[in-house]
């Protein structure tokens, strides 16, 4: 699918900018690409410095149609980059609900998704993404693509899938559940947040599905917000 690319050498945020930018006015597949990042954001007010040329920091901008879809569409856009990104990485790229994206037990790319509404409606949605190309000397258990992956070419690979996940409507497909549960990085193992129990594998509308043992037994519970905190294995 076709799309503007608007390059910065640096900026705080490529979501800071492409919102000012889709305030103004900016079309649907307009993406944002920085070199680096002041201030980068993630979930829970999470802020960071994106080093140079050391990942591939985006937002891309769309107008969706269906607001309901925003429910699952880190889900999706996550569906989307990792059998793009799985040329790139030195084993298959695995996903963590709700956001994240891992290679060995390794984080490598994180999703971030900004709505802003008017009089009920999503007025346009800011698709946040960064990989990680090497990872930071600042975070052990980060991964980075395969070494000597192009920047462009990665981008490339990615920027058709994302506007194809963002034009999706409705929850998410059994097809699409599926998908999500052969590559998901938790399923069968104990977590301690959201809430503490074996991690199930996500339902249609985006919900984590976790098995909590009680005094009546083990129940299945669907979590939908907050973030998933994995038992260390050894």
């Amino acid at each position: 699918m076709h799309y503007q690319l608007i390059e910065y050498d640096e900026v705080g945020s490529t979501l800071d900018v492409a919102h000012e930018l889709a305030a103004k006015g900016a079309e649907a597949g307009t993406l944002i690409v920085a070199h680096a990042q002041t201030a980068g954001r993630g979930r829970m007010g999470r802020t960071w410095r994106s080093e140079p040329g050391a990942g591939l920091w985006l937002t891309l901008i769309e107008r969706p149609a269906d607001p309901s879809a925003l429910d699952v569409l880190s889900l999706r856009v996550g569906l989307a980059l990792a059998p793009a990104l799985d040329p790139f990485a030195e084993a298959l790229v695995r996903l963590k609900w709700p956001n994240d994206l891992y290679v060995a037990q390794r984080k490598l790319a994180g999703i971030l998704i900004e709505a802003r509404w008017r009089e009920g409606h999503p007025e346009w949605v800011a698709i946040g993404v960064g990989i990680n190309l090497r990872p930071p000397a600042s975070e052990p258990r980060a991964a980075g693509l395969t070494a000597g992956t192009s920047r462009d070419v990665v981008l490339e690979a990615i920027a058709p899938r994302m506007r194809a996940a963002a034009a999706r409507v409705g929850e998410l497909t059994a097809v699409e559940v599926d998908a999500f549960a052969a590559r998901d990085l938790a399923v069968g193992r104990h977590c301690l947040e959201p809430v503490n129990g074996i991690v199930s594998g996500i339902d249609a509308s985006g919900a984590l599905l976790v098995t909590v043992a009680s005094a009546n037994g083990a129940a299945l519970t669907a979590v939908r917000a907050g973030s998933l905190v994995l038992e260390e294995t050894s």
